[in-house]
């Protein structure tokens, strides 16, 4: 079950609020897991991808 926090990141993702390299700064800061970046993007998560 995904957290609050990610079904969040999803809305704002899906509504054009947040972008990949915004969701990914969030993987980098460790707020979220690269297994969460995958489940808002759809995309597998790449440290370059920043």
């Amino acid at each position: 079950m995904a957290s609050i926090l990610i079904n969040s990141l999803i809305r704002l993702y899906k509504s054009g609020q947040l972008t990949k390299e915004q969701i990914g700064e969030r993987v980098a800061k460790g707020t979220i897991t690269p297994e969460d970046y995958k489940a808002i993007t759809g995309e597998d998560y790449h440290a370059d991808d920043e």
